[in-house]
């Protein structure tokens, strides 16, 4: 992270509230400690998301004295710069949201809390990831790099994706959050909540997700294992209401998170590898 900073004329962290980016939110506290973090977080709202991690993102941000820019699928909605799906969910056009909340800023380096563990495209990525000058991503035109090190040169327009937890897995994620007592918003837990089954997966009852005439609606003891687009972020059965507990589960799982809990990466198996592409982190 201090690399970057000392590279790159105007860095930011994307924060939306999820494990990941919390904790990639603690490295940053440690790397510029007794300095406040040097850079502002951004979001990119789909106005789905669960209110819950809402307004821990918002409380976070506020405690550390960041400057908090949120890039709003609902506002390009209304302005007519991006079209919603037939279906209502929003995944997919948060790529453009995106790339005009960096346009706007002119962000050059963007820190993002992505894992190899979570998707085959995501493994293919560098943790100094290059995109062209329209935030696109081309797995074959990268920058080329020696040994450790990173290749920061870009052209005016250009831009960086750097994913410091790359080489962390879900597990290491966890084991860290117990290390350091970090804080998260309670839906990563265990909890009751009304839930239906919907292509092998359990989704809340939430205004944005609602039961379907046959889909029987029952409380079940579950909990997030990420927390995206409530219209497709499933949730998993389970009982553990404490880190060690989620320690625990997790090493005895076989199926990635985004694997179990997202709906959006079943559409086809190069789903993600596309979205990146056209510039999604």
């Amino acid at each position: 992270m201090r690399e970057v900073v000392a590279e790159f004329e105007r860095p930011v962290l994307l924060f939306s509230g999820g494990k990941d980016s919390i904790v990639m939110l603690r490295l940053a506290q440690k790397a510029f400690h007794p300095a406040r973090i040097p850079f502002p977080v951004m979001h990119v709202d789909t106005g789905h998301n669960f209110s819950e991690v809402l307004a821990f993102r918002d409380r976070r941000a506020g405690e550390l004295g960041l400057q908090l820019i949120v890039a709003s699928v609902q506002e390009a909605i209304d302005n007519g710069s991006v079209v919603e799906p037939p279906d209502g969910t929003r995944n997919r056009i948060q790529t453009p949201v995106l790339l005009d909340g960096l346009d706007k800023h002119r962000f050059n380096a963007i820190f993002g809390g992505a894992r190899r563990d979570e998707d085959k495209a995501r493994a293919k990525e560098r943790i100094y990831s290059y995109r062209d000058e329209f935030g696109q991503w081309d797995p074959k035109n990268q920058r080329p790099e020696l040994w450790n090190l990173y290749n920061g040169r870009v052209h005016t327009g250009d831009s960086m994706r750097v994913f410091p937890l790359s080489n962390w897995t879900e597990l290491d994620i966890w084991q860290y959050i117990k290390e350091e007592e970090i804080d998260l918003p309670g839906i990563y837990y265990a909890h009751d909540r009304e839930v239906f089954e919907r292509d092998g997966m359990l989704y809340a009852v939430h205004e944005v997700c609602r039961p379907k005439p046959h889909e029987q609606v029952t409380v079940q003891r579950v909990r997030y294992r990420t927390v995206g687009d409530a219209s497709l972020t499933a949730a998993v059965l389970s009982d553990a209401d404490t880190v060690d507990k989620v320690i625990d589960e997790v090493a005895s799982t076989r199926i990635t998170e985004r694997g179990a809990t997202r709906g959006d990466d079943k559409f086809s198996e190069a789903s993600m590898e596309d979205r990146k592409r056209e510039g999604y982190f």
